[in-house]
């Protein structure tokens, strides 16, 4: 039944987005150059690797010694307000329509994550993963990874329609407060390097 909705959604999504969609790829395409496009592989259901698509929010800006710099210098203005309202996010209905993804799940994380991860945090990897879930209308980046990663776990034992429908209603209300897009004193959030518990 959620595979059924996820299709219905998401076709339903890019057919209604599809002007405003193509706009967004006109504007970063004019003030980030090309592609358009950040692709990266993440870890979905039982940690099987797939591609991810996001709207590009980052220059290709490096330093003389080639490597690039840091995220902070080459995340501009207009990637900022992508990241604030979570429009970097809709090319992930891609990724539902495709079966990579669902609407609601645990955040698809890194690959180099994967032998990081405890057996519980692990669970999380149970579902599918999603453009938003639990941990995300519960502090996003603002939360230490260990609360994370019991968020991801309690909704995998949890999940139900309506609570994916609650999830969902309060993406929405989290996006237009924009609560949580990034730890203190970084960009987004901090590199996951293991837990204490593990």
């Amino acid at each position: 039944m959620k595979r059924i909705l996820d299709c219905f959604l998401a076709t339903l999504a890019l057919l209604l987005l599809c002007l405003p969609l193509l706009f967004l790829m006109w504007q970063i395409r004019r003030k980030l150059g090309s592609p358009v496009f950040f692709r990266q592989a993440r870890p979905g259901r039982f940690g099987q690797p797939f591609e991810m698509f996001k709207f590009r929010t980052m220059t290709d800006e490096r330093g003389p010694d080639g490597r690039l710099l840091a995220d902070g210098v080459r995340l501009t203005a207009y990637g900022r307000f992508l990241r604030a309202t979570s429009l970097d996010e809709l090319p992930e209905l891609w990724n539902v329509l495709k079966g990579d993804m669902s609407f609601v799940g645990p955040r698809p994380l890194l690959m180099e994550y994967l032998p990081l991860y405890s057996a519980e945090q692990a669970r999380r990897h149970e579902v599918r993963p999603g453009i938003t879930g639990w941990a995300q209308v519960n502090g996003r980046n603002a939360i230490s990874w260990e609360r994370k990663f019991e968020l991801d776990v309690w909704y995998v034992d949890n999940r139900s329609f309506c609570l994916d429908v609650r999830i969902l209603l309060l993406t929405f209300q989290r996006v237009l407060r924009r609560d949580g897009i990034s730890a203190p004193g970084v960009e987004t959030a901090n590199p996951f390097t293991g837990s204490s518990t593990r």
